[in-house]
């Protein structure tokens, strides 16, 4: 096992009473002591939260009814704090089925009848203890794996670079004349090596998006000039196969989001590059409109990308965004460009859907929030 859990077993367990009966507070304090717990008191909510906020417990026991704020509020509050790790909460109540219900409704994980029973109470602290072990080591399970996966493709950027590099420069005739077959092995190769690093730098984004380690610039940012930056940037693509690539626009479009121009830059690099990827003859066609009439408060801009490709299946649409889950097409690259594109349009508080056809293409939608108008 690793280190960091044998040591958080071995560190007796943090325990906060929470009521307004100083008799009460006794008698709970009494009993977990002589079990080797750590107890800290508190007589009303609003210290308890307090506390909780300045050194968070591995356990919260909470009497229901007390003055001024009771048992359900800080309940509430403490599930409404997202900064707080996971704490299990033993609601201890006089009360009927009713108030047991509404307890675990805001969001308690178990409760315990006044007048306690030392069996009974010592029982479900060790269960919820137990609870709150297993929820930290799968927490810290999962931070080491997505530390070790960054640092991992961070120091797989090196080699990848450098190489890209070489290969340049023998490209270039910097090493000497190489004869065709060899110009054409470089060009393989480089080309390869290309493709491993944007996928090096696509699972590193992704991963500093899953570990809450990417921070987004928001400034106002124009879809129209950044679409138009970005068909200028592919063209070579389309016009290599033959296709006819468009950006449609409506007149007087809203066009204007709040967002990170680079990331999102890299969503519409992303399904324009994929929309010319899977298709091999037709067009393929950016369209910029707006969207007042939603439900949504704030009106939505709308791009669609759609193509003349090969179509998606049912069964890989409902996958297609997820991670590592790649399309049943021959060309399907490592499923990390759409998951990527997903978590980017979500953390700009939009939407992306796909909606396609086998044989007759594909329809990608993004919706995002315009920033608003002074």
């Amino acid at each position: 096992m690793n280190h960091s859990f044998q040591d958080q077993a071995a560190k007796p367990d943090r325990i906060l009473v929470v009521d307004d009966s100083p008799d009460n507070l006794f008698l709970v304090q009494t009993i977990l002591e002589e079990e080797g717990y750590i107890i800290v008191l508190a007589e009303d909510g609003r210290s308890a939260l307090n506390q909780i906020e300045a050194s968070p417990p591995d356990l919260v026991l909470l009497d229901v009814m007390m003055p001024g704020m009771d048992g359900y509020e800080v309940t509430q509050r403490i599930r409404a704090n997202t900064k707080l790790p996971f704490i299990p909460i033993l609601l201890i109540t006089a009360y009927d089925q009713s108030s047991v219900v509404q307890g675990l409704d805001t969001g308690a994980d178990d409760f315990i009848r006044k007048p306690v029973e030392v069996d009974e109470l010592l029982a479900r602290v060790r269960a919820l203890l137990r609870l709150k072990h297993s929820v930290d080591e799968r927490d810290q399970i999962a931070r080491e794996r997505e530390d070790f996966v960054s640092r991992l493709t961070h120091d797989l950027r090196t080699p990848l670079v450098a190489a890209d590099r070489m290969l340049m420069l023998f490209q270039q005739g910097a090493l000497g004349e190489q004869s065709p077959a060899m110009q054409e092995a470089i060009t393989t190769m480089a080309r390869s090596n290309r493709n491993l690093l944007a996928m090096v730098n696509t699972l590193l984004e992704v991963y500093r998006y899953e570990a809450g380690r990417k921070t987004l610039i928001f400034l106002p940012v124009d879809l129209h000039e950044l679409l138009h930056e970005v068909t200028q940037e592919v063209i070579p693509l389309a016009e290599e196969k033959k296709l006819s690539l468009k950006l449609h626009m409506e007149e007087k479009v809203l066009s204007k989001v709040l967002g990170d121009r680079l990331e999102i830059h890299r969503v519409f690099t992303n399904l324009i590059g994929n929309a010319i990827k899977f298709t091999d003859a037709g067009t393929v066609d950016i369209r910029l409109t707006s969207d007042q009439t939603s439900q949504s408060a704030t009106p939505l801009i709308v791009v669609e990308i759609q193509d003349t490709g090969s179509g998606i299946t049912p069964e890989d649409q409902a996958v297609l965004f997820e991670r590592f889950r790649q399309g049943s097409h021959k060309r399907s690259g490592s499923g990390l460009g759409l998951h990527l594109s997903r978590r980017i349009v979500e953390a700009h508080k939009g939407k992306i859907e796909v909606k396609s056809e086998v044989g007759k293409g594909s329809l990608f939608t993004v919706r995002l929030p315009a920033q608003a108008q002074k």
